[in-house]
C-alpha cells in the first residue's frame, strides 16, 4: 500500500497511467464492453464501479484541458434511452478532482469502438450501468 493512493488502484493500473503521455486515452469500460475485441492492452477491475475508479484515478491524472472532448461517453442507440443518473454519478466523482472539466461528449457507438481501438488501454470494470463506458484523455501535469 502507498499513502495517498486509493487501494482501488492496482499496480498494473498505476503503471499504465504513468506510461500514458498527454493526448493518450484510456477507457473505463462497463462489464458488458467487448474490450478484448478492440484493444490488446486490457486491465481488469472486476467488481469495481466506474464512479469509484474515477475517484481513485483523477487525483493522479490530469485531463487534457486543450481538448473539449477529454471526457467521452457512448450515445444511446436509436430506440434506447440513457439513464441520466449514470452521467450524474460520474460527474459527482469527476468534479471534486477536476473542477475545470469540460462537459461530457457523447459519440455514436461505432465511433466509440473506433476510439477503443486507438486507446492506450481499456479497463474492464464491474460497472453494470447501460452505456456506462467513459473515455478519459490525459493532459499535461502542471508543475
Amino acid at each position: 500500500m502507498l499513502r495517498g493512493i486509493s487501494p482501488l488502484m492496482s499496480p498494473e493500473l498505476l503503471a499504465t497511467l504513468a506510461r500514458m503521455g498527454h493526448g493518450d486515452e484510456i477507457i473505463l469500460a462497463d462489464a458488458h464492453f467487448p474490450g478484448e475485441t478492440f484493444n490488446s492492452r486490457v486491465l481488469r477491475a472486476d467488481g469495481l464501479g466506474i464512479p469509484a475508479l474515477l475517484s481513485a484515478i483523477l487525483p493522479l491524472f490530469e485531463l487534457d484541458q486543450y481538448d473539449d472532448g477529454h471526457l467521452v461517453m457512448m450515445a444511446a442507440v436509436a430506440g434506447d434511452q440513457l439513464d441520466p443518473q449514470v452521467e450524474q454519478a460520474y460527474l459527482a466523482a469527476i468534479s471534486p478532482c477536476a473542477p475545470q472539466h469540460k462537459p461530457i461528449t457523447r459519440i455514436d457507438r461505432f465511433d466509440f469502438y473506433d476510439r477503443a481501438r486507438q486507446a492506450f488501454a481499456v479497463v474492464m470494470t464491474g460497472e453494470t450501468a447501460k452505456y456506462g463506458n467513459i473515455l478519459l484523455k490525459k493532459g499535461v501535469t502542471p508543475c
